[in-house]
């Protein structure tokens, strides 16, 4: 994040005041151009408080005076909102506009009289506080108020124009507060808006997100960005573009830990590629995934695993019971694992997790488990395909081994997906039952590979309290993905041991 600048500007450079949330310094391309207005807009609870009052504290921190003028909130009512999330305004001077005598009935001239001499005299007394207090930055709270006393659009025109120059003339850099009012007027006067959004939804947390509707002088990142509001202020998730995170790497065949399965995928998984396991549930997709995870911190690398349907401690139990205990790993941070509720989380929010894995983490290898809780519980958004495409593509540019797992409707016949993601994956293990000799029994196929020459045969996968058995092409055998096949050889299936776990499959 670039720094803060202070001093006179050299041609063509361009002073930054931190907003003191570092996505949206990301996204502003290292925050606001200092000594200028900007317009921050949005519904009631849509955040724009808290943001200003990160910005004031971010000041603080760097030792600048602040100011928060308020119109619309008591002094006491901002210091217990800052208080509810573990600030103390301590160095930021809060003046109430709207004080116990503007209030009163008898007086004769209240700031809350929609009257000129009124508008004037609000003005006015923001202006001698700034003078006498001479701060770097200042938050307006809010325009509303001080619409309602211009009544007339001109009037209230000239009154921000004439703050605009006021404060750029006291080298303030201003954040005026506003409701969404669709005031074209205002946006050309500011030298950059941004608009906070909340969007309601069926079942789960609201959506919030932030958006650059201009930005004077500065390519800033565009589109639409996620963000949080919770305790501790605004956490911004910016638009993963994928093309700004390339990385050299050396793309090294590796193994899943199953010399067959290795033999199917032409010699392994592939760094900087994605594998999707796909096919109905308990047919083993779990299972899989996790002793390609294993093989890696075999090989001392760092992992982070997604789980989106099952608990943490009942893949941990499972996988032990399977002889392949992840708890070791787990306890030496080598790998993380991460319980995802996807009623609670935004695109952009579980983007921002991967990159922390890899780039904070070191994960070279991310299981993503499963697709299918995470797609519906988002039905409502269109882009969410676009999104994971953009998300493999930066880890795939990372080096990243990417295991995905998407569950399937059907048992035999005809087997359907909620959502085609094939055409984002390197390579396609599918999953499907059969029967013979009396048993329900699983399949194992590689349909597709985009980096090696993989076998074309369908092997038979078993699960036993010994881990995962492959076993050899089920050659002797005619219509197996169909689930009802021809049994013309003497191919053998495979003997479950002593040891096979009861409901072990996933």
């Amino acid at each position: 994040m670039p720094a803060d600048t202070s001093g006179p500007a050299a041609p063509g450079s361009r002073l930054i005041a931190s907003t003191g949330i570092p996505g949206l310094d990301d996204i502003l391309i290292g925050g606001f151009t200092r000594e200028r207005l900007f317009l921050v807009e949005g519904t009631p609870g849509a955040g724009k408080t808290t943001l200003s009052l990160q910005f004031l504290l971010e000041g603080v921190v760097r030792g600048e005076k602040g100011l928060y003028v308020t119109l619309s909130e008591s002094a006491d009512e901002l210091r217990a909102g800052a208080a509810s999330h573990g600030w103390s305004l301590d160095g930021i001077e809060v003046y109430e506009l709207v004080s116990e005598l503007g209030l009163d009935p008898d007086s004769e001239q209240s700031i809350l009289h929609p009257s000129e001499v009124e508008l004037g005299e609000t003005v006015r007394e923001v202006m001698e506080r700034v003078d006498a207090l001479k701060p770097a930055r200042v938050v307006f709270d809010s325009l509303s108020e001080l619409r309602l006393l211009a009544q007339n659009p001109l009037r209230y025109r000239r009154q921000i124009l004439a703050l605009k120059q006021f404060f750029a003339s006291r080298r303030c850099t201003v954040l005026m507060l506003d409701d969404n009012t669709a005031d074209v007027q205002l946006h050309s006067i500011a030298h950059g808006v941004l608009v906070l959004e909340q969007m309601e939804r069926e079942f789960g947390s609201e959506r919030r997100r932030i958006r650059v509707v201009k930005m004077r002088g500065v390519k800033v990142r565009g589109g639409l960005h996620d963000f949080a509001l919770g305790t501790g202020g605004l956490t911004v998730f910016p638009r993963l573009i994928a093309a700004e995170h390339g990385a050299n790497f050396d793309p090294v065949t590796t193994s899943t830990g199953l010399p067959e399965l290795d033999l199917l995928l032409g010699g392994g998984l592939v760094q900087g590629t994605n594998t999707l396991l796909m096919g109905p549930s308990g047919a083993g997709k779990t299972t899989t995934a996790v002793r390609c995870l294993l093989a890696a911190l075999e090989r001392s690398e760092h992992a982070t695993y997604f789980l989106f349907d099952e608990g943490k401690a009942t893949l941990l139990a499972r996988s032990a019971l399977l002889g392949m205990d992840l708890r070791p790993y787990v306890k030496t941070g080598a790998l993380n694992l991460m319980q995802i509720d996807p009623a609670e989380i935004s695109p952009g929010e579980f983007a921002c997790r991967a990159r922390e894995a890899v780039e904070d983490h070191g994960s070279t290898f991310i299981a993503i488990d499963s697709l299918n809780a995470y797609v519906h519980a988002m039905p409502d958004e269109q882009y969410l395909v676009l999104q994971m495409h953009e998300l493999l593509s930066y880890l795939n540019q990372k080096g990243t081994t990417t295991v995905l797992v998407l569950g399937q409707h059907g048992v035999i016949g005809e087997i359907r997906s909620d959502v085609d993601l094939s055409y984002l994956s390197d390579g396609i293990v599918l999953f499907r039952y059969f029967e013979a000799e009396g048993a329900v029994r699983t399949a194992l196929s590689v349909v597709k590979s985009r980096v090696n020459a993989h076998e074309r045969t369908i092997r038979e996968l078993m699960i036993s309290g010994t881990g995962l058995q492959v076993g050899e092409a089920l050659t002797d055998f005619q219509g197996v993905l169909t689930g009802l096949p021809a049994y013309g050889g003497k191919v053998a299936m495979l003997k479950a041991d002593a040891a096979t776990t009861p409901g072990a499959s996933a």
